[in-house]
């Protein structure tokens, strides 16, 4: 057999798996298999949800009677002990395109409860709208009172591996392999762990309302596909995290995150009246966050950055200022700026035409540029799913080019450090010249003035007097 045709022996395989049982039980056993192994990405998973730092324990399908007689398996439970407390999680998974059950959680939220457990961790492909939001819908608040439900998606995991593997580190060699197993074994397509991929079954629908005018406030559809595209958000932070190393967080307000139907209504309410919906996006030391709309009737995407413009300088000093630090950033990028005192939009134009002219932001020269805004438009894919023309597919290439080309090269304006005032040459103190200075320098006089003294007493000193002596005369 020839070598080409031969596959590596890996820790977590992917051959073998028969069904779907079989691909959520191998990946249950194999993700607390790595959790507890590899002590940093098991604190980074464990940490969010409560856990203390201590022994960890994990188990996979431990039975459990309810009450009414019947037997259930959760897929998994996680033990944390430290001194004389253990925290303990359930767990539930699915993979593929299994959804979560609300009969099925609201057993093991009984089990919790009974048992005194602190949390049911449930693990899907579904990406909730907002953090603390569950995907799943029908569970009793009621029995949430002692018991914390979580929700982590595979691909929370695993940008949270890459993460841990690629950049914060892991300290024991073996254990960063074992990691990278994991890793493996996630980004293949059998094991189940699938990526934001589908836009909803009522995209379409809503998509051929926008683009008619017909799309209604009580619709249905316009409330599933605002929460479907801030999904597509949190996965666009989880993609860019992943490639930058960093925590790329969807951008919301406090009462956001207080209150998540906030952000639901206001999404749902901008789709209906504008067709488009709006997010943005909080990347850890850039000059700004990124924004991101989709235009569902124009059919494109626009990502933009607003920065603040220089305090000091002439306004196509400001303008020069910014196109330094935009070099390679593409001809296409369109530069917005905003005056001081100013009503209504302010100039506008491409990179390529403020390079050739800079004044071609600058309406009026008298007044301030207070700040500029960078966009860059892309157009946007229709269908529901993933691939060439597909919304999603359009929606992350976008971030991401617009990522590389414009936000990464960009840097807050900082004024220069005050500079140490230059004195002028020590004036002498004694001797003929010290009689010819008149005054003594002060912190008070103007550089012009102590240049004048320093010039003085270096020509008195070129000039000094010799008196003469009487042995110098002829007798």
């Amino acid at each position: 057999m020839p070598e080409e045709t031969w596959h590596t022996a890996r820790l977590i395989p992917t051959s073998g798996i028969s069904g779907a049982d079989e691909q959520e039980r191998r990946a249950v056993s194999a993700l607390l298999a790595v959790i507890s192994a590899v002590k940093e990405y098991g604190r980074a998973v464990l940490a969010p949800l409560g856990a203390p730092n201590g022994a960890l324990g994990c188990y996979i399908e431990v039975p459990f009677d309810l009450p009414d007689g019947r037997n259930v398996r959760p897929d998994g439970l996680i033990q944390v002990h430290r001194g004389q407390r253990t925290w303990t999680a359930l767990l539930e998974v699915k993979t593929g395109t299994n959804a979560l059950m609300a009969d099925q959680l609201n057993d093991y939220l009984d089990i919790a409860r009974d048992k005194g457990f602190d949390v049911l961790l449930t693990i899907s492909n579904e990406i909730p709208p907002a953090p603390g939001v569950h995907p799943t819908t029908g569970i009793d608040k009621r029995k949430l009172k002692k018991v914390a439900l979580h929700h982590l998606s595979w691909s929370e995991l695993l940008a949270a591996a890459q993460l841990q593997k690629e950049h914060r580190g892991v300290a024991d060699p073996d254990q960063a392999w074992i990691l990278g197993e994991l890793i493996r074994y996630l980004e293949h397509p059998r094991s189940g762990a699938l990526e934001f991929n589908d836009m909803g079954p009522a995209w379409v629908e809503v998509r051929n309302a926008v683009s008619t005018g017909t799309l209604r406030p009580s619709d249905k559809s316009g409330p599933q596909v605002a929460g479907r595209f801030d999904a597509l958000l949190r996965y666009t932070a989880l993609q860019l995290g992943r490639q930058l190393g960093t925590d790329v967080q969807v951008g919301l307000s406090r009462k956001e995150l207080a209150d998540p139907s906030l952000r639901a209504n206001s999404l749902t309410a901008e789709l209906v009246n504008s067709g488009t919906m709006t997010g943005s996006l909080r990347i850890p030391n850039t000059a700004g966050s990124v924004t991101v709309i989709a235009d569902l009737r124009a059919n494109n995407v626009v990502c933009h950055l607003d920065v603040d413009a220089p305090k000091d300088g002439r306004p196509t000093t400001r303008v020069n200022w910014l196109l330094r630090q935009l070099k390679s950033a593409s001809d296409n990028v369109r530069l917005e700026s905003t005056a001081a005192h100013s009503r209504g939009a302010g100039a506008a134009e491409l990179l390529s035409v403020v390079r050739a002219d800079p004044t071609k932001l600058v309406l009026d020269a008298t007044k301030e540029l207070r700040s500029f805004r960078l966009a860059m438009t892309f157009p946007m894919g229709t269908k529901r799913g993933t691939g060439r023309g597909a919304f999603v597919d359009s929606v992350t290439e976008a971030v991401d080019v617009f990522y590389r080309d414009v936000v990464q090269g960009l840097k807050v304006w900082a004024p220069a450090a005050p500079r140490l005032r230059e004195l002028p040459p020590e004036v002498p103190t004694s001797g003929f010249a010290a009689v010819l200075a008149s005054t003594a320098l002060s912190s008070q006089d103007e550089d012009s003035e102590l240049a004048s003294v320093a010039e003085g007493s270096s020509e008195s000193q070129a000039t000094e007097y010799v008196p003469t002596t009487a042995s110098s005369g002829t007798m």
